[in-house]
Protein backbone atom coordinates (compact mmCIF):
# COMPACT_ATOMS: atom_id res chain seq x y z
CA UNK A 1 0.00 0.00 0.00
CA UNK A 2 1.21 3.69 -0.34
CA UNK A 3 2.35 5.37 2.60
CA UNK A 4 0.13 8.46 0.80
CA UNK A 5 -3.03 5.92 1.29
CA UNK A 6 -2.79 5.34 4.50
CA UNK A 7 -5.13 6.88 6.94
CA UNK A 8 -4.20 9.81 9.02
CA UNK A 9 -4.06 9.96 12.85
CA UNK A 10 -7.62 11.94 12.97
CA UNK A 11 -8.88 9.39 10.67
CA UNK A 12 -8.18 6.27 13.26
CA UNK A 13 -8.94 8.12 16.21
CA UNK A 14 -12.34 8.88 14.30
CA UNK A 15 -12.84 5.36 13.33
CA UNK A 16 -12.14 4.35 17.14
CA UNK A 17 -14.29 6.75 18.58
CA UNK A 18 -16.84 5.30 16.27
CA UNK A 19 -16.23 1.75 18.35
CA UNK A 20 -15.77 2.54 21.63
CA UNK A 21 -17.72 4.52 24.25
CA UNK A 22 -14.40 5.70 26.28
CA UNK A 23 -12.66 6.67 22.77
CA UNK A 24 -15.95 8.54 21.95
CA UNK A 25 -15.61 10.58 25.43
CA UNK A 26 -11.76 10.94 24.76
CA UNK A 27 -12.84 12.38 21.33
CA UNK A 28 -15.90 14.51 22.42
CA UNK A 29 -14.32 15.83 25.45
CA UNK A 30 -11.03 17.06 25.16
CA UNK A 31 -9.08 16.43 27.98
CA UNK A 32 -10.78 13.59 29.59
CA UNK A 33 -8.52 11.25 31.85
CA UNK A 34 -8.84 7.93 31.32
CA UNK A 35 -9.04 5.88 34.43
CA UNK A 36 -8.84 2.21 34.39
CA UNK A 37 -12.66 1.94 35.79
CA UNK A 38 -13.77 3.91 32.89
CA UNK A 39 -12.57 1.69 30.31
CA UNK A 40 -14.02 -1.08 32.56
CA UNK A 41 -18.03 0.86 32.95
CA UNK A 42 -17.54 1.93 29.05
CA UNK A 43 -17.30 -1.81 27.47
CA UNK A 44 -19.62 -2.72 29.71
CA UNK A 45 -22.07 -0.29 28.12
CA UNK A 46 -21.08 -1.15 24.50
CA UNK A 47 -22.09 -4.40 25.74
CA UNK A 48 -25.28 -3.07 26.56
CA UNK A 49 -25.67 -1.42 23.10
CA UNK A 50 -24.55 -4.82 21.51
CA UNK A 51 -27.64 -6.49 22.97
CA UNK A 52 -24.89 -8.92 25.14
CA UNK A 53 -26.32 -7.67 28.69
CA UNK A 54 -29.83 -6.68 29.08
CA UNK A 55 -29.67 -5.41 32.98
CA UNK A 56 -26.76 -3.73 34.68
CA UNK A 57 -25.68 -1.82 37.50
CA UNK A 58 -22.93 0.50 38.67
CA UNK A 59 -21.76 1.06 41.87
CA UNK A 60 -19.25 4.11 42.50
CA UNK A 61 -18.30 6.63 44.54
CA UNK A 62 -19.44 10.47 43.60
CA UNK A 63 -17.49 12.51 40.94
CA UNK A 64 -15.89 9.63 39.92
CA UNK A 65 -17.05 9.44 36.25
CA UNK A 66 -20.11 7.05 36.31
CA UNK A 67 -22.84 9.77 35.28
CA UNK A 68 -20.02 11.54 33.30
CA UNK A 69 -20.53 8.18 31.20
CA UNK A 70 -23.64 6.62 31.92
CA UNK A 71 -26.03 9.59 31.47
CA UNK A 72 -23.96 12.41 29.64
CA UNK A 73 -21.56 10.65 26.93
CA UNK A 74 -23.50 7.45 26.70
CA UNK A 75 -26.85 8.51 25.42
CA UNK A 76 -25.25 10.81 22.63
CA UNK A 77 -23.12 7.53 21.79
CA UNK A 78 -25.85 5.52 21.34
CA UNK A 79 -28.27 7.58 19.48
CA UNK A 80 -25.02 8.11 17.38
CA UNK A 81 -24.71 4.61 16.12
CA UNK A 82 -28.36 3.90 16.12
CA UNK A 83 -30.53 6.99 15.57
CA UNK A 84 -34.06 4.38 15.90
CA UNK A 85 -32.90 3.69 19.21
CA UNK A 86 -35.77 5.20 22.27
CA UNK A 87 -34.25 6.44 25.27
CA UNK A 88 -35.67 6.85 28.72
CA UNK A 89 -33.45 8.73 30.99
CA UNK A 90 -34.39 9.69 34.64
CA UNK A 91 -32.87 10.56 37.72
CA UNK A 92 -33.81 11.83 41.40
CA UNK A 93 -35.34 14.96 39.90
CA UNK A 94 -37.08 16.34 37.07
CA UNK A 95 -34.30 19.22 37.17
CA UNK A 96 -31.72 17.36 37.70
CA UNK A 97 -33.01 15.13 34.57
CA UNK A 98 -33.17 18.16 32.50
CA UNK A 99 -29.75 18.92 33.06
CA UNK A 100 -28.34 15.74 32.01
CA UNK A 101 -30.95 15.86 28.66
CA UNK A 102 -29.37 19.50 27.99
CA UNK A 103 -25.87 17.96 28.53
CA UNK A 104 -26.53 15.20 25.62
CA UNK A 105 -27.87 17.77 23.66
CA UNK A 106 -24.94 19.66 23.75
CA UNK A 107 -22.69 16.81 22.70
CA UNK A 108 -24.66 16.18 19.77
CA UNK A 109 -24.05 20.05 18.33
CA UNK A 110 -20.81 20.16 18.42
CA UNK A 111 -18.43 19.47 15.48
CA UNK A 112 -17.12 16.20 16.81
CA UNK A 113 -20.31 14.63 16.80
CA UNK A 114 -21.61 15.83 13.57
CA UNK A 115 -18.09 14.69 11.83
CA UNK A 116 -18.63 11.01 13.75
CA UNK A 117 -22.20 10.59 13.16
CA UNK A 118 -23.64 12.54 10.33
CA UNK A 119 -26.81 11.10 10.01
CA UNK A 120 -27.85 11.44 13.75
CA UNK A 121 -29.11 15.20 13.80
CA UNK A 122 -30.99 17.49 16.72
CA UNK A 123 -34.19 19.20 14.96
CA UNK A 124 -33.99 23.11 14.57
CA UNK A 125 -36.78 25.46 13.93
CA UNK A 126 -37.08 23.93 9.89
CA UNK A 127 -37.56 20.22 11.50
CA UNK A 128 -40.76 19.23 12.15
CA UNK A 129 -39.45 16.90 14.76
CA UNK A 130 -40.18 17.21 18.47
CA UNK A 131 -37.25 19.38 20.84
CA UNK A 132 -37.51 20.43 24.30
CA UNK A 133 -34.93 20.88 27.29
CA UNK A 134 -36.58 17.08 28.69
CA UNK A 135 -37.29 15.90 25.47
CA UNK A 136 -35.72 15.87 21.78
CA UNK A 137 -36.53 13.60 18.69
CA UNK A 138 -33.60 12.27 15.74
CA UNK A 139 -34.34 13.72 12.74
CA UNK A 140 -35.95 11.62 9.65
CA UNK A 141 -35.42 8.96 12.30
CA UNK A 142 -37.57 6.77 15.12
CA UNK A 143 -35.03 7.26 17.94
CA UNK A 144 -36.24 9.83 20.39
CA UNK A 145 -34.41 10.82 24.06
CA UNK A 146 -36.79 11.21 26.88
CA UNK A 147 -36.06 12.58 30.32
CA UNK A 148 -37.95 13.03 33.39
CA UNK A 149 -37.85 12.76 37.52
CA UNK A 150 -38.09 9.59 39.51
CA UNK A 151 -41.83 9.57 40.46
CA UNK A 152 -42.39 11.34 37.10
CA UNK A 153 -44.42 10.47 34.34
CA UNK A 154 -43.35 8.79 31.40
CA UNK A 155 -46.64 7.67 29.91
CA UNK A 156 -46.66 7.09 26.34
CA UNK A 157 -43.10 6.59 25.90
CA UNK A 158 -41.49 3.11 24.91
CA UNK A 159 -37.89 2.65 26.16
CA UNK A 160 -35.17 0.59 23.87
CA UNK A 161 -32.76 1.58 26.90
CA UNK A 162 -33.80 3.36 30.38
CA UNK A 163 -31.45 5.06 32.44
CA UNK A 164 -31.84 5.23 36.01
CA UNK A 165 -29.05 7.96 37.73
CA UNK A 166 -29.19 8.09 41.11
CA UNK A 167 -33.16 7.89 42.27
CA UNK A 168 -32.22 8.90 45.63
CA UNK A 169 -30.63 12.69 46.35
CA UNK A 170 -29.80 12.25 49.94
CA UNK A 171 -29.53 10.33 53.44
CA UNK A 172 -32.79 11.89 54.62
CA UNK A 173 -34.81 10.48 51.70
CA UNK A 174 -33.20 7.06 51.64
CA UNK A 175 -33.84 5.97 54.96
CA UNK A 176 -37.41 7.29 54.37
CA UNK A 177 -39.26 4.05 54.43
CA UNK A 178 -41.85 5.91 52.15
CA UNK A 179 -39.32 7.09 49.47
CA UNK A 180 -37.91 3.78 49.55
CA UNK A 181 -41.54 2.47 48.65
CA UNK A 182 -42.48 4.93 46.49
CA UNK A 183 -39.45 4.89 43.92
CA UNK A 184 -40.34 1.17 43.85
CA UNK A 185 -43.70 1.58 42.87
CA UNK A 186 -42.56 3.98 40.42
CA UNK A 187 -40.00 1.44 39.26
CA UNK A 188 -42.28 -1.84 39.21
CA UNK A 189 -45.61 0.26 37.78
CA UNK A 190 -44.35 3.48 35.47
CA UNK A 191 -40.49 2.77 35.07
CA UNK A 192 -40.72 -0.74 34.12
CA UNK A 193 -43.85 -0.98 31.62
CA UNK A 194 -42.05 1.48 29.81
CA UNK A 195 -39.11 -1.29 28.03
CA UNK A 196 -40.07 -2.36 24.37
CA UNK A 197 -39.99 -5.71 23.89
CA UNK A 198 -38.08 -8.39 25.29
CA UNK A 199 -35.08 -7.00 24.06
CA UNK A 200 -35.17 -3.55 26.00
CA UNK A 201 -32.14 -2.90 28.50
CA UNK A 202 -31.73 -0.99 31.66
CA UNK A 203 -28.91 0.66 33.33
CA UNK A 204 -28.66 1.61 37.16
CA UNK A 205 -26.17 3.66 38.66
CA UNK A 206 -26.53 5.18 42.47
CA UNK A 207 -24.68 5.38 45.67
CA UNK A 208 -25.90 2.59 47.96
CA UNK A 209 -26.98 4.43 50.58
CA UNK A 210 -29.58 1.86 51.66
CA UNK A 211 -29.78 -1.95 52.18
CA UNK A 212 -33.75 -1.83 51.19
CA UNK A 213 -32.89 1.12 48.44
CA UNK A 214 -34.00 0.15 44.62
CA UNK A 215 -30.43 -1.84 43.68
CA UNK A 216 -31.21 -3.58 46.80
CA UNK A 217 -34.42 -4.95 46.54
CA UNK A 218 -33.82 -5.85 42.65
CA UNK A 219 -30.80 -7.85 43.73
CA UNK A 220 -32.61 -9.39 46.94
CA UNK A 221 -35.30 -10.78 44.41
CA UNK A 222 -32.71 -11.67 41.87
CA UNK A 223 -31.55 -13.88 44.55
CA UNK A 224 -34.84 -15.52 45.51
CA UNK A 225 -36.72 -15.36 42.25
CA UNK A 226 -35.07 -17.75 39.46
CA UNK A 227 -37.06 -15.84 36.70
CA UNK A 228 -36.56 -12.17 37.80
CA UNK A 229 -34.44 -10.26 36.00
CA UNK A 230 -30.58 -10.99 36.33
CA UNK A 231 -28.36 -7.74 36.96
CA UNK A 232 -24.66 -7.41 35.92
CA UNK A 233 -23.04 -5.55 38.90
CA UNK A 234 -20.17 -2.98 38.79
CA UNK A 235 -19.09 -2.14 42.21
CA UNK A 236 -16.33 -0.13 42.29
CA UNK A 237 -15.31 1.18 46.16
CA UNK A 238 -13.18 4.10 46.73
CA UNK A 239 -10.61 1.50 48.67
CA UNK A 240 -10.14 -1.82 47.38
CA UNK A 241 -11.48 -4.64 49.23
CA UNK A 242 -10.80 -8.13 49.94
CA UNK A 243 -13.83 -8.89 47.66
CA UNK A 244 -13.64 -7.46 44.19
CA UNK A 245 -14.93 -7.28 40.99
CA UNK A 246 -12.69 -9.56 38.51
CA UNK A 247 -12.21 -7.13 36.42
CA UNK A 248 -10.79 -4.16 39.66
CA UNK A 249 -6.82 -4.68 39.36
CA UNK A 250 -6.15 -3.22 42.69
CA UNK A 251 -5.32 -4.73 45.75
CA UNK A 252 -6.61 -4.57 49.06
CA UNK A 253 -7.08 -0.73 50.45
CA UNK A 254 -5.10 0.82 46.95
CA UNK A 255 -8.18 3.81 45.54
CA UNK A 256 -10.23 3.82 42.61
CA UNK A 257 -8.89 6.87 40.83
CA UNK A 258 -5.50 7.89 42.84
CA UNK A 259 -4.02 10.80 40.13
CA UNK A 260 -7.38 12.89 41.50
CA UNK A 261 -8.62 10.88 45.07
CA UNK A 262 -4.87 9.53 46.52
CA UNK A 263 -4.71 8.42 49.37
CA UNK A 264 -4.44 10.88 51.27
CA UNK A 265 -7.49 12.45 50.24
CA UNK A 266 -9.54 9.47 50.86
CA UNK A 267 -8.18 9.30 54.10
CA UNK A 268 -9.60 13.14 55.20
CA UNK A 269 -12.67 12.57 53.19
CA UNK A 270 -13.38 9.48 55.73
CA UNK A 271 -12.46 11.45 58.89
CA UNK A 272 -14.72 14.20 57.70
CA UNK A 273 -17.85 11.92 56.62
CA UNK A 274 -18.12 9.59 59.17
CA UNK A 275 -18.47 6.09 59.27
CA UNK A 276 -22.08 6.07 57.97
CA UNK A 277 -21.39 8.25 54.94
CA UNK A 278 -18.18 6.81 54.15
CA UNK A 279 -19.37 3.70 53.67
CA UNK A 280 -22.14 4.14 51.72
CA UNK A 281 -21.02 6.97 49.68
CA UNK A 282 -17.47 6.16 49.10
CA UNK A 283 -17.45 2.27 49.55
CA UNK A 284 -21.11 1.24 48.12
CA UNK A 285 -22.23 -0.47 51.67
CA UNK A 286 -25.43 0.42 53.04
CA UNK A 287 -23.77 -1.04 56.54
CA UNK A 288 -20.24 -0.65 57.37
CA UNK A 289 -18.46 -3.52 58.68
CA UNK A 290 -18.97 -4.44 62.25
CA UNK A 291 -22.77 -2.37 61.96
CA UNK A 292 -23.65 0.72 61.60
CA UNK A 293 -25.40 2.81 64.62
CA UNK A 294 -25.02 -0.71 66.39
CA UNK A 295 -21.25 -3.13 66.18
CA UNK A 296 -21.67 -6.85 66.94
CA UNK A 297 -19.34 -6.94 70.05
CA UNK A 298 -21.23 -4.43 71.71
CA UNK A 299 -23.47 -7.11 72.87
CA UNK A 300 -21.56 -9.13 75.09
CA UNK A 301 -22.87 -13.04 75.68
CA UNK A 302 -24.00 -14.18 79.23
CA UNK A 303 -25.67 -17.42 80.05
CA UNK A 304 -28.84 -15.79 82.29
CA UNK A 305 -30.22 -12.67 84.05
CA UNK A 306 -29.67 -12.01 87.45
CA UNK A 307 -33.60 -13.15 88.96
CA UNK A 308 -33.90 -10.18 90.71
CA UNK A 309 -34.04 -8.11 87.36
CA UNK A 310 -36.78 -5.40 86.44
CA UNK A 311 -38.03 -6.53 83.11
CA UNK A 312 -40.15 -4.86 79.92
CA UNK A 313 -40.90 -6.66 76.73
CA UNK A 314 -41.27 -4.11 73.83
CA UNK A 315 -43.51 -4.93 70.87
CA UNK A 316 -43.43 -3.67 67.26
CA UNK A 317 -46.33 -5.10 65.76
CA UNK A 318 -46.85 -5.60 62.03
CA UNK A 319 -50.21 -4.80 60.27
CA UNK A 320 -50.54 -7.94 58.80
CA UNK A 321 -48.82 -11.10 57.46
CA UNK A 322 -49.37 -9.87 53.55
CA UNK A 323 -47.20 -7.15 54.37
CA UNK A 324 -44.18 -8.97 54.83
CA UNK A 325 -43.40 -7.69 57.56
CA UNK A 326 -42.08 -8.96 60.79
CA UNK A 327 -43.68 -8.71 64.74
CA UNK A 328 -41.23 -8.68 67.10
CA UNK A 329 -41.19 -8.54 70.90
CA UNK A 330 -38.06 -8.03 72.90
CA UNK A 331 -37.71 -8.46 76.42
CA UNK A 332 -34.78 -6.42 78.49
CA UNK A 333 -34.00 -6.79 81.44
CA UNK A 334 -32.29 -4.24 84.07
CA UNK A 335 -30.19 -4.59 87.20
CA UNK A 336 -27.37 -3.01 88.68
CA UNK A 337 -27.37 -0.24 85.55
CA UNK A 338 -26.36 -3.93 83.37
CA UNK A 339 -28.88 -4.02 80.61
CA UNK A 340 -29.77 -7.21 78.95
CA UNK A 341 -31.57 -8.36 75.81
CA UNK A 342 -32.88 -11.59 77.35
CA UNK A 343 -35.48 -12.73 74.97
CA UNK A 344 -36.60 -12.51 71.21
CA UNK A 345 -40.16 -13.67 69.78
CA UNK A 346 -40.79 -13.13 66.20
CA UNK A 347 -42.93 -13.92 63.58
CA UNK A 348 -45.07 -12.84 60.42
CA UNK A 349 -48.51 -13.45 61.54
CA UNK A 350 -52.01 -11.97 60.76
CA UNK A 351 -53.59 -9.83 63.55
CA UNK A 352 -55.45 -12.58 64.89
CA UNK A 353 -52.29 -14.65 65.57
CA UNK A 354 -50.29 -11.91 66.21
CA UNK A 355 -52.10 -10.79 69.34
CA UNK A 356 -52.26 -14.38 70.72
CA UNK A 357 -48.58 -14.55 70.09
CA UNK A 358 -48.31 -11.65 72.56
CA UNK A 359 -50.88 -13.02 75.03
CA UNK A 360 -48.93 -16.64 75.01
CA UNK A 361 -45.35 -14.57 75.62
CA UNK A 362 -46.96 -12.27 78.73
CA UNK A 363 -48.11 -15.46 80.29
CA UNK A 364 -44.29 -17.08 79.45
CA UNK A 365 -42.73 -14.12 81.05
CA UNK A 366 -44.86 -13.75 84.01
CA UNK A 367 -46.65 -10.69 85.65
CA UNK A 368 -43.71 -8.97 86.91
CA UNK A 369 -42.65 -7.90 83.33
CA UNK A 370 -44.30 -5.36 82.30
CA UNK A 371 -44.84 -4.70 78.59
CA UNK A 372 -44.79 -2.21 76.21
CA UNK A 373 -46.75 -1.44 73.25
CA UNK A 374 -46.34 1.02 70.33
CA UNK A 375 -49.12 2.79 69.26
CA UNK A 376 -49.12 3.78 65.50
CA UNK A 377 -50.20 7.09 64.03
CA UNK A 378 -53.95 7.61 63.44
CA UNK A 379 -57.32 5.92 64.73
CA UNK A 380 -56.47 2.29 63.28
CA UNK A 381 -53.58 2.87 65.70
CA UNK A 382 -54.99 3.51 68.31
CA UNK A 383 -58.07 1.22 68.11
CA UNK A 384 -55.18 -1.90 67.74
CA UNK A 385 -53.95 -0.80 70.68
CA UNK A 386 -57.01 -0.61 72.85
CA UNK A 387 -57.59 -4.09 71.71
CA UNK A 388 -54.15 -5.09 72.49
CA UNK A 389 -54.59 -4.22 75.89
CA UNK A 390 -57.92 -5.27 76.94
CA UNK A 391 -56.68 -8.88 75.45
CA UNK A 392 -53.40 -8.53 78.20
CA UNK A 393 -55.74 -7.59 80.77
CA UNK A 394 -54.03 -8.62 84.19
CA UNK A 395 -50.65 -7.98 82.98
CA UNK A 396 -49.16 -4.15 83.49
CA UNK A 397 -49.75 -2.76 80.01
CA UNK A 398 -48.57 0.98 78.46
CA UNK A 399 -49.39 1.97 75.06
CA UNK A 400 -47.86 4.68 74.20
CA UNK A 401 -47.86 7.00 70.58
CA UNK A 402 -44.09 7.02 68.51
CA UNK A 403 -43.47 10.48 68.84
CA UNK A 404 -39.85 10.58 67.36
CA UNK A 405 -38.43 8.51 64.36
CA UNK A 406 -37.24 4.76 65.04
CA UNK A 407 -33.41 6.20 64.65
CA UNK A 408 -33.87 8.97 67.41
CA UNK A 409 -35.52 5.77 69.49
CA UNK A 410 -32.80 3.66 69.35
CA UNK A 411 -30.03 6.05 70.29
CA UNK A 412 -30.08 5.85 73.94
CA UNK A 413 -29.81 2.09 73.44
CA UNK A 414 -26.91 2.61 71.15
CA UNK A 415 -25.08 4.57 73.86
CA UNK A 416 -25.07 1.98 76.29
CA UNK A 417 -24.32 -0.95 73.99
CA UNK A 418 -21.20 1.30 73.11
CA UNK A 419 -20.21 2.26 76.54
CA UNK A 420 -20.35 -1.78 77.43
CA UNK A 421 -23.80 -1.59 79.69
CA UNK A 422 -25.53 -4.46 77.40
CA UNK A 423 -25.26 -8.10 77.55
CA UNK A 424 -26.99 -10.81 75.16
CA UNK A 425 -28.29 -13.84 76.65
CA UNK A 426 -27.19 -16.99 74.76
CA UNK A 427 -29.88 -18.23 72.80
CA UNK A 428 -31.14 -19.25 68.97
CA UNK A 429 -32.65 -16.11 68.16
CA UNK A 430 -29.38 -14.23 68.82
CA UNK A 431 -28.09 -14.06 64.78
CA UNK A 432 -30.90 -12.91 63.50
CA UNK A 433 -31.03 -10.21 66.08
CA UNK A 434 -27.77 -9.13 65.50
CA UNK A 435 -27.52 -9.22 61.69
CA UNK A 436 -31.14 -6.65 62.52
CA UNK A 437 -29.37 -4.53 64.90
CA UNK A 438 -25.65 -3.98 63.12
CA UNK A 439 -27.57 -3.42 59.51
CA UNK A 440 -30.15 -0.50 61.46
CA UNK A 441 -30.59 1.71 60.10
CA UNK A 442 -29.79 0.67 56.64
CA UNK A 443 -31.43 -2.48 56.88
CA UNK A 444 -34.37 -3.90 55.33
CA UNK A 445 -36.14 -4.24 58.50
CA UNK A 446 -35.99 -2.95 61.97
CA UNK A 447 -38.93 -4.62 64.12
CA UNK A 448 -36.63 -6.26 66.79
CA UNK A 449 -34.56 -2.44 66.98
CA UNK A 450 -37.69 -1.29 67.33
CA UNK A 451 -38.57 -3.79 70.00
CA UNK A 452 -35.37 -3.29 71.80
CA UNK A 453 -35.75 0.15 71.76
CA UNK A 454 -38.88 0.18 73.16
CA UNK A 455 -38.30 -1.96 76.11
CA UNK A 456 -35.13 -0.09 76.91
CA UNK A 457 -36.23 3.22 76.92
CA UNK A 458 -38.95 1.97 79.50
CA UNK A 459 -36.78 0.62 82.17
CA UNK A 460 -34.40 3.30 82.00
CA UNK A 461 -36.87 6.25 82.35
CA UNK A 462 -35.20 8.54 84.60
CA UNK A 463 -33.09 5.71 86.36
CA UNK A 464 -36.60 5.26 88.00
CA UNK A 465 -38.34 1.33 89.27
CA UNK A 466 -41.32 0.41 86.95
CA UNK A 467 -42.88 0.52 90.21
CA UNK A 468 -42.09 4.27 90.82
CA UNK A 469 -42.80 4.68 87.26
CA UNK A 470 -46.24 2.90 87.69
CA UNK A 471 -47.29 4.77 90.83
CA UNK A 472 -46.85 8.27 88.46
CA UNK A 473 -48.02 7.03 85.74
CA UNK A 474 -51.87 6.55 85.46
CA UNK A 475 -51.48 4.87 81.79
CA UNK A 476 -49.50 2.67 83.67
CA UNK A 477 -52.32 -0.10 84.91
CA UNK A 478 -53.42 -3.24 85.14
CA UNK A 479 -55.46 -3.60 81.81
CA UNK A 480 -55.71 0.08 81.29
CA UNK A 481 -55.00 2.42 77.98
CA UNK A 482 -54.82 5.93 78.14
Amino acid sequence: MNALSLPSYEAIEAALARRSLVRFTSYTLPGYEVNWHHRVVGSYLDRVLAGEIRRLMVFMPPQNGKSELVSRRFPAYALGKNPDLRIVATSYSASLACDMSRDVMRIMETDAYASLFPETRLPTQADTETRTAMHFEIVGRRGYYRAAGVGGGITGKTANIGIIDDPVKNRDDAESEAYRKSVWGWYTSTFYSRLFGDTGAIIICLTRWHEDDLAGRLLKMMREEPGADQWTVLNFPALAEAQRHPDDPREVGEPLWPSKYPIAELQRRQIVSGEYDWSALYQQRPSPPGGAMFKRHWFQPVDAVPAQARRVRGWDKAGSNASGDWTAGVKVAEHGGIYYIEDVKRDRLSSGARNRMILQAAHEDGSACHIRLEQEPGSGGKESAEISVRELAGFVVRAKPSTTDKVSRARPLASQAEAGNVRLVKGPWNRAFLDEMTAFPFGEFDDQVDGASSAFNELALGNRSVVATVANDTSWQRGHFR
